[in-house]
């Protein structure tokens, strides 16, 4: 992203190239994170207006060659990540695990603790990383939950599965939740309001060090629909996404501990959902992992007549590929056996 006092840039790649496809592409291509794209497209807006330049990426490093700042926010694109959750994949899977009486798909489910801990472990044996554990829904409209309740949701289940050495995350917007959980052993927090509902959050994550998730949501889940008016969405959450990330930096954070997620279905309509998913790539630019939460999500069953949230699978797998072909890495879904292979599958397909 390139800015001045009223004009701002940013760089978005298109194109996407299979991997065994390179040897094809005779003119430069781009790396961003384990992906190659062909081209990159450049949005200017300036006040109240917004424009589009594509460049390939062979024109654009000739123009980098004489422009500094164009050759540094090239970097952000293909500087590696050196975040500490990736491994040896290359894509990472958070399996849904909502200790709650009302969430939109599985409320109720998953309120006893032997039931809890077996669903857990066949997640980690399909396929999942970590274990997303929360205990306050956070649906559209849903009311908010005491933090004295949500901690009694959530504890007896993360204290069994640290016995059993299972990565966790703990989705929560509150900081004695979010201390609690990390000393019964979870490894990261998954904040939906990017650390803004409590000011001892940031504190918190300060303090154990631990990697953060931060979403874009407008508002609460109780206000967040009403509030869903944007001047431009991708780019509206893009610079909510930044300015999250300078905060966290100037508190003591460092980078590699951040992850991004733009929020689909937070606070946003159908059509925005599916301009936001159109444009995933321009996150890369803010050199943070990218998260995507779309399992399930209403947006699917826009297209498919109101299917209720347990059939919309195949619409989750089409859009988590989707998302793939733009570089982003992790996904928290329900549904991991069938993802897994999915996306174990596309990776094969498309390796050198």
């Amino acid at each position: 992203m390139l800015s001045s006092n009223t004009i701002k840039y940013y760089f978005r790649p298109v194109g996407f190239i299979p991997p065994r496809d390179l040897y094809l592409k005779k003119k430069k291509v781009i790396k961003v994170r384990e992906n190659y794209f062909s081209d990159v497209e450049i949005i200017k807006k300036e006040k109240s207006k917004i424009s589009k330049t594509s460049f390939s990426v062979e024109d654009l490093y000739k123009l980098a060659d004489k422009n500094k700042q164009i050759q540094k926010h090239l970097n952000s694109l293909t500087n590696k990540i050196n975040s500490q959750i990736f491994k040896k994949k290359k894509s990472l899977i958070f399996s849904i695990l909502n200790i709650t009486p009302d969430s939109f798909s599985d409320g109720g489910e998953n309120l006893n603790l032997k039931h809890n801990c077996d669903k857990a472990k066949e997640m980690i044996k399909n396929g999942a990383d970590f274990i997303d554990i929360g205990g306050e829904s956070t649906r559209p409209g849903a009311n908010k939950v005491k933090p004295s309740n949500e901690i009694l949701r959530v504890l007896p289940t993360i204290q069994s599965l640290n016995n059993r050495k299972i990565n966790m995350s703990l989705d929560t917007r509150n900081s004695t939740t979010m201390e609690l959980g990390i000393l019964a052993g979870v490894k990261m927090i998954n904040d939906v309001s990017a650390l803004k509902n409590d000011k001892k959050s940031i504190d918190i994550i300060r303090k154990y060090k631990v990697p953060i998730i931060l979403m874009h949501m407008p508002g609460t889940p109780k206000t967040m629909m009403k509030n869903a008016n944007y001047f431009d969405v991708v780019l509206d959450v893009y610079d909510f996404l930044e300015q999250r990330i300078n905060f966290c930096e100037s508190r003591g954070i460092n980078r590699r501990n951040i992850i991004i997620d733009p929020g689909i279905g937070f606070g946003k309509d159908f059509e925005q959902n599916i301009k936001l998913l159109r444009h995933l790539s321009i996150f890369h630019a803010l050199e943070c992992p990218i998260m995507l939460g779309i399992s399930r999500k209403r947006f699917i069953s826009v297209m498919n007549k109101d299917s209720e949230p347990k059939d919309r699978l195949g619409g989750t797998i089409s859009t988590i590929i989707h998302a793939m072909m733009q570089g982003i890495q992790i996904h928290r879904v329900h549904d991991v056996k069938e993802v897994r292979q999915a996306i174990d599958i596309f990776e094969k397909l498309n390796e050198k």
